[in-house]
């Protein structure tokens, strides 16, 4: 390839490499999630309302990086399958609250286990490099 292309060659971008490790890890979370229903993005949520039980819709966005297009979709399925409920904050009608209700809070229990089987499967990673990659991820987002 000339060198004019240089910058078009597969090996010499930063996003492939995210993008297929991004790919891995939803793949590798995919046995434990599939048979509880679950999506990885579904979990994510899940994830955030366990730790804060209600939350805006901005609010999730913003700590997941996903925007409204598509967390609508996924809450009012989650709402439908009575894991969520949605309502309208009484001080501004253009925001929306996601609450984790009870059957919600249920799955947390049957999801316990599910970062150490992934720890047990092993990383290519030493403690000291996966604190870096992380703490180098962030920093990627945060820019």
């Amino acid at each position: 390839m000339a060198q004019e292309y240089e910058q078009l060659l597969l090996s010499n971008q930063l996003c492939f490499p995210l993008y297929a490790c991004g790919r891995k890890i939803v793949a590798a979370y995919t046995p434990y999630l599939k048979p509880l229903g679950l999506t990885y993005t579904q979990y994510i949520v899940f994830m955030v309302l366990w730790e804060k039980e209600s939350v805006t819709v901005g609010q999730l966005g913003s700590t997941l990086h996903l925007d409204a297009g598509t967390l609508t979709p996924l809450l009012k399925n989650l709402e439908k399958e009575g894991y969520v409920t949605r309502e309208r904050s009484k001080d501004d009608e253009r925001v929306t609250i996601i609450s984790i209700t009870e059957k919600g809070n249920d799955l947390k229990e049957k999801c316990r286990d599910i970062p150490g089987e992934l720890a047990k499967k092993g990383s290519p990673l030493s403690e000291k490099d996966a604190a870096q990659l992380y703490k180098l991820l962030y920093k990627f987002l945060e820019g």
